[in-house]
């Protein structure tokens, strides 16, 4: 299962997210460094963690209040990235791959609608695609009516159908706030749509919601939190590695 560090940026730097209420972010705190700048966290993962895959929230874009494009194609050079900027259109999407995301990231928030899924779908691969489905609560969160009055499992239903192959399942009440996870749902989930590679984001604690996520089937895991404060450690990550190998 892949461990997935978040880097979420607001402002320039790299913010501590809890229970999605971004305005209140602050400025990351970390045993793994001293600052909270985008490059130096991403350093710290790496030499720190042996950690090389991000996933970036790009969180000025994702509310309209400017970008962080430099620093994420500053990024792409030395990792592979996952990234969600907002985009809801095929242009957007390319932008992102054009300056070096491996992935872009279309998020239910941000979306219009259906259609707009479809033609995403249509017109770029799907291996570079990555489907959030954020919610709050349990809750699917969006712009789109469609979207926003089904439920989670209804929505995984028309992804798989639609031909999506990649899906984070991301509780933003359950960010930063050490609330541990909705196993009810990540089963059922992958009980389901099989055919879906599944992410989780959201209330990982420690070592073993991550072997609990592997046993559910998960194939990766979007983690912050308890990386900054200590709860997973780089012995933790190397000891699960070496186990993962055998």
């Amino acid at each position: 299962m892949r461990v997935i560090p978040v880097l979420d940026l607001k402002d320039g730097v790299v913010v501590h997210g809890v229970k999605g209420e971004r305005e209140r972010y602050q400025p990351v705190v970390s045993v793994l460094t001293d600052v909270a700048a985008p490059l130096a966290v991403a350093q710290a993962f790496s030499d720190k963690l042996s950690l090389h895959e991000f996933y970036i929230a790009d969180l000025d874009a994702i509310q309209r209040r400017g970008h962080h494009q430099t620093i994420i194609a500053r990024l792409a050079q030395s990792w592979t990235l996952m990234v969600d900027a907002g985009v809801s259109d095929v242009q957007g999407v390319l932008k992102l791959l054009a300056i070096g995301a491996s992935q872009a990231i279309i998020g239910a928030e941000t979306l219009s609608g259906w259609d707009a899924m479809e033609t995403i779908l249509a017109e770029v691969p799907a291996r570079q695609l990555v489907f959030s489905l954020d919610m709050h609560a349990g809750q699917v969160i969006s712009r789109s009516p469609q979207l926003a009055n089904l439920n989670p499992l209804q929505v995984l239903e028309r992804l798989q159908h639609m031909g999506w192959k990649q899906v984070i399942l991301l509780d933003l009440a359950r960010v930063g706030a050490g609330t541990g996870l909705d196993r009810t749902l990540i089963a059922e989930a992958r009980r389901r749509y099989s055919e879906l590679t599944l992410l989780v984001g959201g209330g990982v604690r420690d070592m073993a919601d991550l072997r609990d996520l592997e046993s559910l089937g998960v194939s990766g895991v979007l983690v912050a939190t308890a990386l900054h404060q200590g709860h997973i450690t780089a012995n933790d990550l190397a000891l699960y590695a070496a186990s993962s190998r055998l």
